[in-house]
Formats: structure tokens, C-alpha cells, sequence
């Protein structure tokens, strides 16, 4: 399954009262692994950035004159994105700004372009009610490092944004792993001839492994006010 982590910077808050894309960076996912692919663009708004804006992401203006105009890239950004599920963080803002401007390059709506949508601040709301669930308080509780975000910028949010999504999302679908050999392993059984097996190949994790690990797991401590049966497990062994 093809996936894509969009996020936007914008000039203000409402694209109804004029406002437009300063940045757009959609980084893809196939079968939930990163695939090193991505689409990032910067543009010209062809107006003034609110003050409030600027101090979200420390773009103004006259930082991006000179850049192309969202029209210029809109085919770019639908030949990207097109039926891939999008994955965004408060997905009504950013599809609203979508819907505009390709409204104003008259193209197609969002709905029609993209294979599904998911909404993580929906998702992480319905898993953590009554708490922040922005970005940074995500990263957070996931154990995902964000020292480098000083100010907001759509690439580095859809990096961080992807790791907080596959963090939250985690699960074995399956009890049984790669097993595409399974029905031929019964019918041999059943036959009363022992399937043969593969050599089993053990991997030790890398030291970055291991500190993930224990980040998340440091993550799931506090979340669970110190009740993570694996670091209590960890402990007593």
C-alpha cells in the first residue's frame, strides 16, 4: 500500500479570507516503510505573510519571491499524490488549503485525488482524549526526537509526523509472520512428511535499535504511569 505524509505552511489561517501555500512536502510510505521518496516545494504566495505565520514557520515574503507559483507545480503535486492514502496531521486545514488552490488552478478537488485519508489528529485524540495531541506533544509520548524543530517546516514535520504515525498505528495484523509457505507446510504434515524448515537467522540489534527501543518503551512508562510490564519485566530479570 502506498502511503504519503503531506503537510503544508501557509500564509494565515483560512484560505477563505485569501490566503495561500508558502510550502508543501508529501514523504511516501510503501507497506509502512520509508521509501527515501518525497515532493517538496516551496512558493511564491503572491502576497503578504501574517505576522503570526511568519513566527510558526520564520518565512516572510521576500523570502520567497523568486520561487515558483503553486500553479506551476499544482500537475506535480497531483501526478505525486494521486491514489495514494494521505496521512496528515489536522487534515481539514491542509485539505482546505489544497481544495483552494487548486480550485484557483482549476483542477480537480482533493477528494478526487487522493485513494484515502487519514487524520492523525483525529486518531491520536479518540487514543488520548483530554491531552495535547499536537506534533511536539506527540513526538513526545512516542519517544521521537524533535530538538532540531525550532519552527515548523513541511519537510521535517511530514518526517516527524511519519514516525509518530507508524509508532501509533503499530500492531502485528497477524499472529503468524511471512508464513506464505503455511498451506504447503499443512498439506505435507497431513501427509505424514515433515516440512522442511528454513534456517532460522537471528539479527542482534544495532546500538540505534536498542536505544529506540528503550526510548519508546521509556515513552510507554510514563504514559502508563509506570506500569510497562516490559520494563518491569526487564528489571526483575
Amino acid at each position: 500500500m502506498r502511503q504519503l505524509i503531506i503537510d503544508t505552511e501557509t500564509t494565515g489561517l483560512d484560505p477563505r479570507q485569501g490566503h495561500r501555500i508558502i510550502e508543501f512536502a508529501a514523504l511516501e510510505l510503501v507497506d509502512r516503510r520509508p521509501t527515501g521518496r518525497d515532493l517538496h516545494l516551496r512558493f511564491d504566495p503572491e502576497r503578504e505573510i501574517d505576522a503570526g505565520a511568519t513566527e510558526v514557520h520564520g518565512k516572510s515574503w521576500e523570502d520567497l519571491k523568486g520561487e515558483p507559483k503553486f500553479r506551476e507545480c499544482a500537475g506535480q503535486i497531483v501526478d505525486f499524490t494521486r491514489g495514494a492514502e494521505w496521512i496528515i496531521h489536522n487534515a481539514p486545514f491542509d485539505i482546505a488549503f489544497l481544495d483552494r488552490e487548486f480550485e484557483l488552478c482549476e483542477l480537480t478537488l482533493c477528494r478526487d485525488v487522493y485513494g484515502g485519508l487519514v487524520d492523525t489528529l483525529a486518531l491520536a485524540r479518540e487514543a488520548f482524549p483530554g491531552k495535547r495531541n499536537n506534533l511536539d506533544a506527540l513526538c513526545e509520548r512516542f519517544g521521537v526526537s524533535n530538538a532540531h524543530r525550532t519552527l515548523h517546516g513541511a519537510l521535517l514535520d511530514a518526517q516527524l509526523l511519519a514516525e509518530v504515525y507508524l509508532a501509533m498505528t503499530r500492531g502485528q495484523e497477524s499472529l503468524t509472520i511471512d508464513m506464505g509457505s503455511a498451506p504447503a507446510a499443512a498439506a505435507a504434515t497431513a501427509a505424514g512428511v515433515p516440512a522442511a524448515r528454513a534456517p532460522l537467522l537471528v539479527l542482534a540489534p544495532t546500538a540505534d535499535e536498542l536505544a529506540a527501543h528503550a526510548a519508546y518503551l521509556a515513552a510507554l512508562d510514563r504514559e502508563s504511569k509506570g506500569r510497562c510490564v516490559w520494563r518491569t519485566a526487564a528489571a526483575a530479570g
